[in-house]
């Protein structure tokens, strides 16, 4: 039995929910998205809830249930609120300037990285807060593999936490040369 699988997903006001033979579709004040599903499980709509049940009791169908109606939650939670993602730029003169869906980052190469995210994801520069990277979307799975890309152009490295790390992430420092122990120095 799968506790996630079995709650219902509520459609707040102003979502529209529209079920084909295997497609969902969501609609709402930020945009639309849609999602094909397994043909092992199949989702109502009754009143304001959306209802997600599967057709036998597999091993696939079973792991599908909960990953289907967590998928659903997204979908419903990214028209109405959307989704944001914020990662944190360290290092001295590094600098960062978003154009809508483009990002220019100078951070520590030769060059300047241009980062062109997909269509719907915006970048933003907080104002209050410096050196942070925000990152806006309806589709949460598309925001996380963003700001992961983004993260892999310059990770912090261990010895002075320099690079680009997600906000509140604890980068692990390691001791430098003059911490080892041993050798020829007596």
């Amino acid at each position: 039995m799968s506790r996630i699988g079995n709650q219902p997903v509520e459609i707040p006001q102003g979502v529209t929910v529209e079920i084909r033979e295997n497609s969902v579709k969501v609609k709402g004040p930020k945009g639309e998205l849609s999602r094909i599903m397994q043909p092992q499980i199949k989702v109502d709509q009754k009143d304001s809830l959306l209802i997600v049940t599967r057709k036998d009791d597999t091993a696939v169908s079973k792991s599908l249930h909960g990953l289907y109606r967590a998928l659903l939650v997204n979908m419903v939670v990214g028209v109405s609120q959307g989704y944001v993602r914020k990662l944190e730029v360290v290092g001295v003169g590094f600098k960062f300037k978003p154009n809508g869906n483009k990002l220019t980052l100078n951070i520590g190469f030769s060059h300047v990285v241009e980062f062109v995210a997909p269509e719907g994801i915006l970048f933003e520069e907080n104002k209050d807060e410096k050196n942070i990277i925000t990152i806006k979307g309806i589709d949460k799975e598309v925001i996380g593999e963003v700001a992961a890309k983004v993260r892999a152009i310059r990770p912090p490295e261990p010895y002075k936490g320099k690079g680009i790390r997600y906000l509140g992430e604890h980068v692990e420092k390691k001791a430098g040369k003059s911490a080892s122990t041993g050798g020829a120095a007596k």
